[in-house]
């Protein structure tokens, strides 16, 4: 059998494609190689049929390469299975062998080994070697990709300058050096900020990217990072920790608010923030095109923390609800336009900075609600404890809302009110509770006496218990459900309003079909 002569690959013309695309990648030279391999197995398989497997060696010093036909070897169950003609079981046919008749050529072969053949190499010609420069120069841009990927993958979450390579409508590309570019979209920016090529411009590094898709550095301006990022480089006391950045709010562009707290107490966090005669707020600023910073104390107690963040208004009084996770909070007349803010802007920032929804009210409106509360509930307790308006003025005054709380609070409790002994204590105790269970029978028998029809309880997500809590409210039927609205269910408990919708949307149905 004769030698087989060995081809060889024309040196120059590799090198001059890698040139071609960049010069020193940073590509290693044996990925290089292994790029021309790739492309000549591709040549290969398009002269001997693509089912085949083939590998190609090359020797870097000279140009000369060699060609291998390969067998993977396999036990006889795969191909004993493989009787079909589709072009799958063809491939596995053509790319494999039986581990006894590898043996035959090879005694040492087993299973999961490849057996290979040397055969004629195809010319690496023009052809080949324009596949060969594409697949080179995919390569060194993939190469180029992974590297700035590593690199600035540990510079995420950072600010970063760079400068701007070119704008468009919808972006911005930024040069950020060491042939590494970032993109900055137009709703990352602040609003009306116009930047040119050319120009200096600094980031938050949003994300980093190491899909071949999309962009692979985003950079952001509008960021709540971005202002933190930046009071860590104009405050050293941030940088190093000792003023911790706890919230922030920011509508980009117009106005921010951020709460810090100390770490040593010998340190004003606020003054530090702010710096001489406002030089640190004041660079930050002019950083954001002129965005306001209010920077305020971070409080444990959230009240107290929602008085600070509502500044420069000043609070006369807050209400907690602990359960809506709200607060009502109450300012002076002249204060009140200045704690709305222009468009809400103000109490926005300082809900989102709290993380509490907050309602702002007037401090008139405040008393007149408070009086109105007052007096109601005097009335409840007048009439359902059958006390004097004396009495129950006192029970308010002492901070109880409800019959509940007077049945079921701890008697010494009761006692410690000037005036009250315990045979009134035993009284009013005794009253609350009957009431309570009267009301309770009550609301058996009416529940009783009003029973749903069987189509309310086959509405679509209805149950047994809400089925017998609308019939005690006269809705017994599934038309009459159907003519609710959301509004008219908002307070039967545990019901939430979208559950509501569902079921009155579910009632009208039938009237549809």
């Amino acid at each position: 059998m004769s030698k087989m002569v060995k081809k060889q690959i024309p040196i120059k013309l590799i090198m001059s494609a890698i040139d071609a695309v960049s010069n020193e990648k940073g590509v290693p030279e044996q990925e290089v190689f292994q790029a021309v391999e790739a492309a000549l197995v591709s040549a290969t398989k398009k002269k001997h049929g693509a089912n085949q497997e083939f590998r190609v060696s090359i020797d870097p010093r000279t140009g000369d390469y060699t060609t291998f036909r390969r067998w993977l070897v396999v036990d006889s169950a795969p191909i004993a299975e493989e009787q079909g003609n589709d072009a799958e079981s063809l491939a596995l046919l053509e790319s494999t062998m039986l581990l006894a008749d590898a043996q035959e050529k090879q005694p040492d072969v087993t299973l999961g080994d490849w057996i290979e053949s040397e055969i004629e190499s195809v010319d690496f010609g023009r052809i080949e070697a324009q596949n060969a420069r594409h697949v080179i120069i995919q390569r060194i841009r993939d190469a180029e990709r992974n590297r700035i990927a590593e690199e600035f993958m540990n510079r995420r979450d950072r600010l970063l300058t760079g400068v701007v390579k070119k704008t468009t409508r919808e972006s911005v590309f930024v040069d950020l050096g060491g042939n590494a570019e970032a993109i900055l979209r137009r709703e990352d920016m602040l609003p009306r900020e116009a930047v040119r090529p050319g120009d200096r411009i600094r980031a938050y590094l949003l994300e980093v990217n190491k899909e071949n898709r999309g962009p692979q550095l985003v950079l952001s301006r509008t960021a709540n990072e971005m202002l933190i990022e930046l009071f860590k480089l104009e405050v050293p006391e941030v940088g190093e920790g000792i003023i911790e950045i706890k919230d922030c709010a920011r509508e980009p562009g117009a106005r921010s608010k951020i709460a810090v707290k100390t770490n040593d107490k010998r340190i004003d966090p606020v003054g530090a923030c702010v710096g001489m005669r406002g030089a640190r707020v004041q660079a930050i600023s002019n950083e954001l095109g002129g965005e306001r910073i209010d920077i305020i104390l971070w409080d444990d107690n959230p009240a107290q923390y929602v008085m600070n963040a509502m500044a420069p208004a000043e609070i006369v009084s807050i209400v907690v609800d602990e359960d809506a996770h709200q607060m009502e909070v109450a300012v002076s007349e002249a204060h009140l336009s200045q704690a709305i803010g222009r468009n809400g802007q103000n109490v926005k920032l300082a809900s989102a900075l709290t993380h509490w929804t907050l309602n702002v009210i007037s401090d008139t409106e405040a008393k007149q609600q408070s009086e109105a509360e007052q007096q109601r509930l005097s009335q409840v307790f007048i009439d359902q404890l059958q006390v004097e308006p004396e009495v129950a003025e006192v029970l308010i005054e002492e901070g109880f809302t409800s019959i509940e709380e007077i049945a079921y609070v701890p008697v010494q409790e009761l006692l410690q009110i000037d005036g009250f002994d315990e045979e009134i204590v035993t009284e009013l105790r005794t009253r609350a509770k009957d009431h309570l269970l009267t009301q309770a029978i009550a609301s058996e028998e009416k529940l009783d006496a009003n029973e749903p029809a069987e189509d309310l309880l086959a509405v679509e997500g209805m149950d047994r218990h809400l089925a017998f809590i609308l019939a005690s409210r006269g809705v017994t039927t599934r038309d009459q459900l159907a003519e609710l609205s959301v509004d008219e269910l908002e307070d039967i408990p545990d019901l939430a309003a979208e559950r509501a919708a569902e079921l009155i949307m579910a009632a009208r149905a039938h009237w549809f079909v």
